[in-house]
């Protein structure tokens, strides 16, 4: 047992004398992999609390703090082992590493580099933890964000994502009042007064689903369902209606599918099931967007859907029923599911599944559907997939229809099979399922043969086939049910013969003859080796579960076949070896007594002749025995001692062949030989412990269809190698490998010729050798290498007992075989390294040596992986308990006894590792390509197995590249490169987490810039220094400097070494080992610190070398800004290095300084003082203890008053500023820390109190040169017409003005004039981001300065924003918008102010005007809540103006309103906003436009002309206006938290006055923003208040003259109800009105509307909104008999009567409702569509235009229904059939 070793090297690990323990979290990862959780409790919560303590501490190394992470996860992982009362973790220490890492200050400056991984792996941890948070820490984490919850920040959706992620669910009943009662209301408030999807709304769902489903039955969600349905088919953004504009936003914010489903399943069941109810509908609604000819972006949401609803389900029914119970309380009795509601639940689902079994995306999702919904009510769902499946299996034409029966069927076979008291007929579908599978073995079709192959194996994994009929005769006591499965076993001989002559066939037609021309290749194609797999695998599971009959049947048919034929060895003769070695795996003894002999005969007969051995082409029917013999012989071991003699013999003729191909398959022999006797392998995988072989009378079979393993009584037969096999693996080995070693060595030491093909032969022998018998060879052992890292915690390796006693008294092998190769390399190396076979298999061989313990790492993976997708397809999720079949249980013991093999021992770097990596890396830089990248893939594998060992390793490499060798050869130096470079996810060594290696590859790789063997001119180094430099960056995290330990760690580590039941090795530290270990600590920290000063130092100084290439001068500088960090300064060298690279030639060099330089400015940042403030102590209000948000009292004195705003020095001085914008908008947070007033902050710096790194900036930015050639720099173009504000030069200056405050201004001054009276684009852009910088970086100036600073830059910005141009105009936005961000308004109010003075004055033209507004717009947007005097003033500012001529300038103050009344939300517990309302301003521009409602002529589009002086009428005003407006409301739709659904009305009436009915972009602008805005107004969410007035203003508009506008409000009445869909339906009068609004227009005098009317109706019907009841049914066929008046005559010349009559519309009215009653279930027939059918027949020949809607619904129909039309005629009557066919047939031309 192992833990006993690592607790107590856990404790000396962890505890004050080895503060470092990386390599003991490995130990400790590994004995979970290998024993789980076997420690006790009081032990697993102190590693627990000492991780935790580990991971929080403030300093720690990233790369450090995320194993400890990972380890923690792990430990964390079984929740139902550690209870709330044995572990209580503290939330804060978790937040603050969050808040540090993933909202951290510096990372954007370069100070920090964080691993990309890192946010899953905290957000991992968080979840793990959370459980067990103290039950006071909902109240705290409220206190903690509340005060962050402004709607209008982004610091909103910090704070949602923060709850979502920290707020702990899972607490006992009696204390939720503590958990989720304090905020379930507040929350849930706030989700449902938001629309148009905010970002942070997708957050919230998921911290609802998780709270539904921690709590079922304690939350009540019943006043909630129809919202949350409704939102949530909202979130879907499935297309609706006839034309539909979608808001972006739905497109990215959309709900995540998995909590969606959690949510709901953890809904459903309760007293009332409401749930339910809205779930049908839900599925109702979408279920023709299942239909396989449907396909859009929106498919994947509603298939992910459909596949995890059921998992969910079954999760929650699992976990109800069938779970150990454990502390976490379980669901209560009332709320848990009932039968009743399974079955409603699986009925619900069940018609979008079938639908989707067919889905172009392909039918996985409805497979795992199908395959959890069959496990709750197989009786449900078997029987309509089966119907599906037998005529896909009859049928040829559509083969996309067999493979999804049949993947929905694999994953239904458990369930089909175990029946149950439910669905008892299930198995007896098993023989005529496989039976008629047969066909699908199909050497034409691939996907069909995989597919069946994969079919046949699941069934026959689950059933044994054994004939059972005689049972009928000798036992009484059976059910029908079994009598019937006994008869039908008859014919599983049958179906077995039937098999094998298909796989027969399928082989015939895949020869290699068959498939190729000669020349091709002859290696196996990738689809072909599949089909070997699939055949192979299924057949090898027939005969597993065949009883002993049937099986010798079979083993004498595959005999004949492979007797009878000659293969050839690469295609054919692999699958049919493969069936061969199937037989003989499963009965050894029957099958080796057939093959063995005959093989052996027929090899000895054909080389009885002498000659053969030396052809160099063998006979093929030679190949073809000794290819069946090597395969044959792969079976349990003890069975082939027998014919030892026999195989020996083959063995000695065949090795020494010529022929390659002859050889290499005698050597697989012998490797299988070696294999089968000294491996220790599982024997048996029958589905039965014990086999078939029993009489009948005692066990019955078919008892046992189905059956799951039976994990504590497996029975698994092991193969153990005995003494005799042992012997004889060793008799081998002595006889064939001591032989050719001997050879091998004679020709390394120069003694013996050999040829190159013999070489390699002898090395093919030696390494087949190798991996037979490598289990039962010793590692190689050696003195380990010491001092390459210094430890208190011992170093040495865990030794696992793996079931091999080595033998010690024997030669060991593996060190005589490690001896010759390395001579033999040396040997080739030197005097034929052209020999690239030889060296292939050299480097195999050392690959093995190294790692080889019987089992390959990478074959270890696959099977692994295999392992996981079959017990994903086959598990039992509902009932648990690792109800697995047998093979696959036997499959995991043995990967686990692999598992012991890979990870015991091997990781200690030992002297033959040393020489072995040494000789890797020879080979890795030698000459030829092929040869280095082979050794390149080895030498990293070892590099990752032992410790330390790169360590060793590195200064190797680096000899390579140093610049003073001269005998260095090109090939040699690209190797070395390729070796730092390392491989995809393995060790990099140019980049390993630890300072002595970096400080070392870092500047070597720099300084090979210099070597001889460096070319520029060739690409390939070129790209690979690139490669190098770009991983370094990729990789890069920041190394850790300080290491210092907590108290509460020592405090822990002492405790574990006290508490653990092993003691440790050498008892509790004394407080001397403590002393000296904190000394340690500090000594490390201390020499940290001088090797990352000594690589800045060495980087600087391969700069200075005059001679170093651009492209290394590049590198260095790269690695260089990797340096900065956030705990240490950059030395001041360094600094003056980037200070004086701004102004370096290069822009490569220039872009890396501007960064590094406002990083480096960051570290210099001098603190600020600040002090804790009480708000109430400012406003002189005190505020309730209830919560009060939004504009109140106590918030008043941040808003902006122009009246009280600091004029004088003393006000300036005493006013307390608040910069960021969300304080106090939603509550106070407990402590609000403001900065000190002006006298307690730092002074100004001076010269004189510089330090050194402060100095070299002042005195550069002082030097009016060196100013003037970076002006010059920045005002440069980089990418024409592709350059951005840039926000890293905007750092710099900010940087620059905070720091030294105004001291660079006055060198500045004159070049900011002068850029901003340039209008050139590059130049503009240079001086917004200087003013961006300046404003932003005079947050703490004095009075004056910034009084001076004001003065000077506002005539600046008036120059230049006068100047805007179309490249700059987002520049200046961007400019104004970032001076802005977090800064109080009354710091800024000059800016303001100046921006408001009047934007739109006109002069400059519209474009100006646009500009202005944009620009400011940006400043305002940023301030938020805290300007309603200026949005006041703006909007009285803006009115007048609504009537803009220009395009430009109204959409721009379109956007301009969104923003202004975006503050007027209503969001619970907050007061109305003092910024400017919605409904005020609706009101004045409603009374502006009443002349255009009143009159009845269209509203045409004005043209102006130019010029046009005088006052226009009101008319052409109001039309002007609404053109603005229309712009507002559409750039609202999707913006603003709610829609004004009031205001909206008020302007409905005139918008479909407006809208065109037709979808034609020819129509101008007024008509197609009012076409949009209906659009967009429709998709609007509504409250159940506002429905009844909608629903008025919309019967209103239906009476209206214009039939456009009756027209219009149908396409919006359909979008609206879809998208409201459970919210209108919980209003049973909203549908009534609905209904009697759609049927009134079906009767409407204009021939569109009417058909209009028509297709809304029927999406209604569709999406179950109405129903089909008689009344509606009776209605219209009343209707469609109202009589036609007689055809008058008409007299010669009178005029043609255009208006129909009254009699002809009811008339086609009626025939229209039943054409919608038709249409509205495109893909089935229900019971009352055939009559409905029969009546619209009848008015085939009335007048136009009824005969044309019926014509058109009967083709329509016939389009639906023709792909089912055989299941759907089932229900018609055969004179409703008759009728149908003459309708649907068309008529004969000549009749």
């Amino acid at each position: 047992m192992i833990w006993p070793v690592i607790s107590p090297t856990l404790n000396t690990a962890y505890s004050p004398r080895e503060i470092i323990g990386i390599s003991t979290c490995v130990m400790i990862i590994r004995y979970l992999r290998l024993y789980g959780r076997k420690f006790s409790k009081e032990d697993h919560v102190l590693f627990i609390k000492l991780l935790y303590e580990l991971v929080t501490i403030p300093k720690l190394d990233i790369s450090m703090m995320q194993s400890f992470a990972r380890l923690l996860i792990n430990l964390l992982k079984k929740k139902e082992l550690l209870s709330q009362d044995d572990l209580e973790l503290p939330w804060r220490p978790l937040y603050e590493l969050y808040e540090k890492i993933l909202y951290s200050k510096t990372e954007h400056l370069g100070l920090n580099w964080f691993p990309n991984s890192v946010e899953n792996v905290l957000k991992t941890l968080v979840k793990s933890c959370r459980l067990y948070f103290p039950e006071s820490a909902t109240q705290e984490m409220l206190d903690e964000w509340r005060p962050l919850l402004c709607p209008f920040d982004v610091t909103m959706q910090k704070a949602i994502s923060y709850f979502e992620l920290f707020l702990p669910t899972i607490m006992p009943p009696e204390q939720h009042h503590k958990g989720f009662k304090l905020w379930f209301d507040e929350l849930m408030g706030l989700w449902v007064s938001v629309q148009n999807l905010p970002s942070w709304e997708g957050s919230l769902v998921n911290l609802f689903a998780r709270l539904a489903n921690d709590n079922i039955g304690y939350v009540n969600w019943n006043p909630y369902i129809p919202k949350i349905f409704t939102r949530i088919l909202r979130s879907f953004n499935l297309p609706v209606g006839t034309s539909q504009m979608v808001v972006p936003r739905y497109l990215t914010n959309s709900y995540d599918i998995g909590h969606v489903a959690l949510w709901i399943s953890s809904m459903l069941g309760g007293p009332q099931n409401q749930a339910q109810t809205q779930l049908n509908g839900l599925f109702s609604s979408i279920a023709s967007f299942y239909h396989p000819s449907n396909n859009g972006r929106w498919l994947m949401k509603l298939m992910k859907l459909l596949q995890r609803l059921p998992a969910s389900v079954v999760r929650r029914l699992h976990r109800e029923r069938y779970k150990k119970p454990c502390w976490i309380t379980p669901v209560p009795a009332n709320h848990r599911f009932t039968d009743q509601d399974i079955t409603d639940f699986v009925e619900s689902m069940k018609q979008p599944v079938l639908l989707a079994m067919f889905s172009k995306t392909g039918s996985m999702d409805a497979a795992q559907a199908l395959q959890n919904l069959a496990l709750m009510r197989p009786e449900l769902v078997i029987p309509p997939v089966l119907e599906k499946t037998y005529p896909a299996m009859e049928t040829l034409t559509e083969p996309h229809q067999l493979t999804a029966t049949l993947s929905c069927m694999i994953g239904m076979a458990r369930s089909l099979l175990s029946g149950g008291h439910h669905y008892p007929e299930g198995p007896a579908h098993v023989l005529p399922l496989l039976m008629r599978a047969l066909p699908g073995v199909d050497p034409n079709d691939f996907s069909k043969c995989m597919i069946t192959f994969q079919f046949i194996a699941t069934f026959t994994t689950l059933v044994p086939l054994v004939d059972c009929s005689s049972a009928l005769h000798e036992q009484n006591d059976l059910t029908e049910m079994e009598r019937e499965l006994c008869s039908a076993s008859a014919e599983f001989e049958d179906f077995v013969l039937q098999f094998m002559d298909r796989c027969f066939a399928l082989i015939d037609s895949s020869t290699l003859e068959q498939t190729r021309e000669e020349m091709e290749t002859e290696k196996m194609t990738h689809l072909e080796s599949l089909v070997e797999l699939g055949l192979s695998s299924t057949f090898s599971t027939i005969l597993t579960q065949c009883s002993m009959e049937i099986f010798k049947v079979a083993l004498e048919k595959v005999f004949n076949f492979a007797a009878t034929n000659i293969f050839e060895t690469r295609v054919a003769g692999r699958m049919v070896a493969d069936m061969c070695r199937a037989a003989s795996k499963c009965h050894p003894a029957e099958s080796l007594k057939l093959f063995v002999p005959h093989c052996c005969n027929a090899i000895l007969n054909i080389t009885a002749n002498e000659d053969v051995l030396n052809e160099e082409e063998l006979d093929k029917e030679l190949l073809w025995n000794l290819q069946l013999l090597s395969e044959v012989t792969r079976v349990d071991g003890e069975k082939l001692l027998p014919y030892r003699t026999q195989l020996v013999q083959i063995l000695q003729l065949t090795l020494r062949l010529r022929c390659k191909q002859g050889y290499s398959l005698a050597c697989n022999l012998l490797h299988h030989i070696l294999r089968s006797t000294a491996l220790t392998y599982p024997t048996d995988y029958c589905s039965v412990p014990g086999g078939f072989n029993r009489p009948l009378n005692q066990y019955l079979p078919i008892k046992d269809w189905g059956r799951p393993g039976d994990l504590w009584n497996l029975q698994v037969q092991w193969h153990v190698p005995s003494a005799e096999e042992t012997a004889f693996v060793f008799y081998l080995l002595d006889l064939l490998l001591q032989p050719e070693l001997q050879r091998l060595q004679k020709y390394a030491q120069g003694e013996q010729n050999m040829s190159r093909d013999d070489v390699l032969q002898s090395l093919s022998i030696v390494h087949h050798c190798l991996l037979g018998a490598g289990c039962m060879l010793p590692p190689l052992y050696g003195q380990p290498i010491t001092g390459l890292v210094y430890s208190m915690a011992s170093m040495e390796e865990t030794k696992l007992y793996i079931g091999v006693d080595y033998d010690t008294s024997r030669e060991n092998y593996r060190e005589a075989i490690c001896k010759v190769m390395r001579q033999l390399l040396h040997y080739i190396l030197e005097h034929s390294e052209d020999d690239t076979k030889s060296l292939f298999a050299i480097i195999k061989i050392i690959n093995d040596l190294m790692h080889f313990k019987g089992t390959h790492k990478h074959e270890f993976d696959s099977r692994w992986k295999s392992f996981t997708l079959v017990k994903k397809s086959m598990e039992n999720r509902l009932h648990g308990k690792k109800q697995h079949i047998r093979a696959l249980l036997i499959d995991r013991v043995l990967l686990q006894h692999e598992l012991r093999k890979l990870l015991v021992e091997g990781c200690e770097y030992r002297t033959v590792h040393q020489d072995l990596l040494r000789d890797l890396l020879r080979l890795s830089t030698s000459t030829y390509s092929q040869v280095r990248s082979k050794a390149q893939s080895v030498l990293f594998t070892a590099l990752g197995t032992y410790n330390f060992c790169c360590r060793d390793i590195t200064p190797r490499v680096l000899e390579l590249l140093e610049p003073t060798r001269t005998d260095v050869t090109q090939q040699q130096f690209k190797g070395a490169l390729y070796c730092l470079l390392g491989n995809h996810g393995g060790v990099c060594l140019a980049n390993l987490h630890d300072w002595d290696c970096i400080a070392l590859t870092w500047p070597a790789i720099v300084r090979s810039g210099l070597s001889p063997a460096m070319s520029l001119e060739k690409p390939s180094i070129v790209r690979l220094f690139d490669d190098l430099a770009d991983k370094v960056h990729r990789q890069y995290e920041t190394i850790g400097i300080d290491f210092t330990m907590q108290q509460g760690m020592l405090d822990l580590g002492q405790k574990i070494s006290e508490t653990s039941s092993p003691a440790p090795h050498e008892g509790s530290p004394s407080e001397q080992e403590i002393e000296k270990a904190l000394a340690l600590q500090k000594a490390k920290n201390l020499e940290a610190v001088q090797k990352y000063e000594k690589l800045v130092k060495d980087l600087l100084e391969c700069l200075d070398d005059r001679d170093l290439p651009w492209k290394f001068e590049h590198i260095a500088i790269g690695f260089l800004s990797l340096l900065l960090r956030d705990d240490h300064p950059l030395p001041a060298p360094a600094v003056r290095f980037f200070v004086q690279s701004l102004n370096h030639d290069s822009l490569i060099v220039r872009k890396v300084a501007i960064s590094a330089v406002a990083g480096i400015l960051k570290q210099l940042k001098r603190p600020r003082v600040k002090v804790a403030i009480t708000p109430s102590d400012i406003s002189g209000v005190t505020e309730q203890d209830d919560l009060v948000a939004g504009d109140r009292p106590g918030n008043d004195w941040l808003q902006y008053h122009a009246d009280n705003l600091p004029r004088t020095q003393q006000e300036w001085d005493n006013f307390r500023f608040v910069e960021k914008t969300h304080w106090g908008y939603y509550c106070w947070p407990k402590k609000l820390m403001l900065y000190a007033a002006m006298e307690e902050q730092p002074k100004d710096l001076t010269p004189e109190v510089m330090n050194e790194s402060e100095k070299i900036v002042y005195d550069h930015f002082s030097n009016p040169t060196f100013i003037n050639q970076l002006i010059e720099f920045l005002s440069l173009e980089d990418r024409k017409g592709k350059d951005k504000f840039n926000p890293r030069r905007f750092c710099l200056f900010k940087g620059l003005f905070r720091n030294y405050s105004d001291a660079f201004l006055p060198a500045l001054k004159p070049h900011m004039e002068r850029l901003a009276g340039d209008s050139h684009e590059s130049t503009q852009r240079c001086v917004a981001e200087i003013i961006a910088g300046l404003v932003r970086g005079s947050k703490h100036w004095r009075f004056k300065q910034v009084e001076a600073l004001w003065e000077f830059l506002i005539p600046l910005m008036r120059t230049a924003l006068s100047n805007i141009t179309v490249e700059t105009y987002t520049d200046w936005g961007t400019c104004v918008a970032t001076a802005c961000e977090s800064r109080d308004p009354r710091k800024l109010n000059c800016l303001l102010e100046m921006l408001m003075e009047c934007p739109l004055s006109g002069e400059g033209g519209s474009f100006v005007d646009a500009c202005h507004l944009y620009v400011l717009q940006g400043g305002l947007a940023q301030q938020e809540w805290r300007v309603p005097e200026l949005l006041h003033r703006l909007l009285v500012y803006l009115e007048p103006k609504l009537t803009q001529v220009y395009k430009n300038v109204r959409e721009r103050i379109g956007s301009v309103l969104t923003y202004i009344f975006m503050l007027d939300v209503t969001l619970p517990n907050t007061l109305p906003t003092k910024s400017p309302h919605i409904a005020e301003f609706t009101e004045r521009i409603v009374s502006c436009l009443k002349p255009l409602l009143e009159g009845d002529e269209e509203i045409q589009n004005h043209v102006v002309e130019e010029n046009g002086v005088g006052e226009q009428d009101e008319r052409t005003q109001a039309i002007k206006l609404l053109k603005t407006v229309l712009k507002w409301l559409m750039a609202s739709a999707g913006r603003s938290f709610t829609t004004p659904v009031v205001q909206h009305l008020q302007l409905l009436p005139l918008l479909f006055k407006i809208a065109p009915v037709e979808n034609d972009d020819s129509y101008d602008e007024l008509k197609r923003d009012a076409k949009t805005c209906l659009s967009l107004m429709s998709q609007g969410l509504l409250y159940p208040e506002q429905i009844p007035l909608v629903l008025k203003g919309l019967n209103q508009i239906a009476g209206s003259s214009s039939w456009h506008a009756r027209f219009s409000v149908l396409t919006y009445l359909q979008i609206m109800v879809f998208y409201n869909l459970f919210t209108m339906l919980s209003n049973e009068q909203a549908v009534l009105d609905v209904r009697a609004l759609v049927i009134k227009l079906l009767e409407d005098e204009q021939l569109e509307v009417r058909e209009m009317a028509a297709t809304t109706l029927s999406g209604f019907l569709q999406c179950n909104f109405l129903a089909m009841d008689v009344s509606m049914q009776t209605h219209f066929e009343a209707l469609c008999k109202t009589r036609l008046p007689k055809k008058r005559k008409r007299e010669l010349g009178s005029v043609v009567d255009t208006i129909p009559s009254v009699d002809l519309v009811r008339r086609h009215a009626g025939v229209l409702g039943l054409s919608a009653c038709i249409l509205s279930s495109p893909y089935d027939v229900p019971t009352w569509m055939p009559q409905l059918l029969m009546d619209l027949s009848a008015h085939l020949n009335d007048t136009q235009p009824i005969e044309m809607t019926v014509k058109k619904t009967l083709s329509n129909f016939r389009r639906t229904h023709h792909d089912n039309w055989l299941e759907h005629k089932q229900q018609f009557t055969d004179d409703q059939l008759v009728v149908l066919t003459d309708l649907l047939v068309s008529p004969c031309y000549y009749a």
